[in-house]
């Protein structure tokens, strides 16, 4: 298979193909370029990675010459690499090397090394070919581990014996559920077999480097076929046991509870066809997280987790941080929509108050449409008409939810009156009765009994201090008479 007049569309290509001969130099396009070629995938990235049979830091400082303006020019020479950036383009040079591991550490011994040294020190055969750019054999296809093969039967497999590919560097069993997960396919038998089989090596990766390949599974249009990978060869074992224990049924007097972890998974998937929000998707997967830790059988009322949404919402700052997630906002929108899932499911009915809507209102703010996309997806009954029903529901709370903010405002509530308004009316420092003051204003708003506006929360301010004794050293503050 020959690519020449696809390198003939990007200039890139052949002013490599120049400064590799200039250097006599053989070079070659490699990795997942190549892959992605191959496939005909749309993606992204524009990353290009080239291989050399010498200096690959000699030939980028070539490439970059070759060009009549700057062009940005990175140099590792610990990693014995460099980097251009011509445009929205990345061009990574390395001279072709062989590796050799330590059992105590990922970090390899680095040696020169043929293009078939090279190739064969990569992770996955679909990985492992390259495209010339000599002049004797220009866009051909080099491709000694049958990596089209493999693309062909849509499978993933290690160039060499799995064991020794995984033990050297066990990040690689991630990225094999990764690719997996983002190309459809499925795993080699004996590839998936050393999966589980090296688990445990994954303990000399860093948390970073986990969660960077964790969080490309959950964002593939159908995450779970990676997790059922991940759990399936114990992977998941090694770093997430909470979801881990999510798996399994118990059953007493004939009574059972439904597996937890496929729920999540059916979840995940759910609010994937929804929305390509990363953290929406952690939310679902997180949602009943806590179920084992609340579990308990009535002999009345069969199985429940009562407390789950709360006690899940305490636990995500721990598995965030053990994770290496973000503990920034981005948790934050995590443990509210774990919090919160449950309330919707309370406000399907036709009698449901003004105040319980206002109220999910106040405490969702503007996450509110990420939480009822969480609800809907947690919807994962068998019987159709259920489901249409649940579905159904949802819509009429939606609806009620748009009345009652389109009324109230409640969704960003911010108080109507501030705590320097209360404290300069009645001449007060800071203290608690100022936050009760504002606290049963609030409180007001919510319940409907007083109209979300200044002036109705000023005329209840003054109610509110009567009853505690308080007289205003003025009869409007400062603030208010501007």
């Amino acid at each position: 298979m020959n690519f020449k007049s696809h390198l003939d569309e990007n200039e890139v290509f052949g002013r490599v193909a120049k400064a590799a001969e200039k250097l006599n130099l053989e070079a070659y396009v490699v990795g997942g370029y190549v892959r992605d070629l191959i496939l005909k995938r749309d993606v992204k990235s524009k990353d290009i990675d080239f291989t050399c049979v010498g200096s690959g830091i000699e030939l980028a400082k070539e490439v970059a010459a070759g060009f009549d303006f700057h062009v940005p020019l990175s140099v590792f020479k610990n990693f014995g690499t460099a980097m251009l950036k011509l445009d929205d383009w990345e061009l990574e040079f390395v001279g072709a090397r062989k590796e050799s591991y330590r059992s105590e550490s990922r970090k390899p011994i680095v040696e020169d090394g043929s293009l078939q040294e090279d190739l064969e020190r990569r992770d996955f055969t679909i990985n492992a070919m390259a495209i010339s750019l000599n002049k004797e054999n220009y866009g051909d296809l080099l491709d000694p581990f049958d990596g089209m093969k493999d693309i062909k039967r849509k499978i993933i497999r290690t160039p060499l014996e799995p064991n020794v590919t995984f033990s050297d560097d066990p990040l690689r069993m991630m990225r094999a559920v990764r690719f997996a997960s983002q190309l459809d396919f499925d795993i080699d038998a004996d590839t998936f077999y050393a999966l589980s089989e090296n688990a445990k090596r994954l303990k000399i990766i860093s948390g970073e480097r986990i969660i960077d390949e964790l969080n490309k599974i959950l964002s593939v249009p159908k995450p779970s076929y990676g997790f059922k990978l991940l759990f399936a060869s114990k992977l998941l074992h090694e770093f997430f046991p909470e979801m881990v224990d999510l798996q399994g049924v118990d059953s007493v007097d004939d009574k059972s509870h439904k597996d937890n972890f496929y729920h999540t998974l059916q979840v995940v998937d759910n609010v994937s066809q929804m929305s390509d929000d990363l953290w929406l998707r952690w939310a679902a997967v997180l949602h009943d997280i806590a179920k084992p830790a609340t579990k308990r059988f009535n002999s009345k009322v069969g199985w429940t987790f009562h407390g789950h949404e709360d006690k899940g919402a305490k636990m995500t700052p721990g598995i965030f941080r053990r994770l290496k997630l973000p503990m920034d906002e981005r948790m934050k929108f995590v443990q509210k929509l774990v919090r919160l899932h449950l309330r919707p499911i309370a406000l399907v009915k036709d009698e449901v108050t003004d105040s319980a809507l206002r109220r999910l209102l106040f405490d969702a703010g503007d996450d509110i449409d990420s939480l009822m996309k969480l609800c809907r997806a947690d919807v994962t009954s068998k019987n159709n008409k259920r489901v249409k029903r649940y579905l159904e529901n949802f819509d009429k709370v939606e609806q009620k939810l748009l009345e009652v903010e389109e009324k109230d405002q409640v969704r960003n509530f911010q108080p109507p009156v501030s705590g320097e308004e209360i404290m300069e009316t009645f001449g007060l420092s800071p203290s608690k009765i100022v936050g009760e003051i504002k606290e049963e204003i609030k409180e007001a708003i919510l319940e409907g009994k007083i109209q979300n506006k200044p002036e109705k929360a000023r005329e209840l301010m003054f109610e509110i201090a009567r009853t505690k004794g308080l007289s205003p050293v003025n009869d409007l503050p400062k603030s208010s008479s501007k």
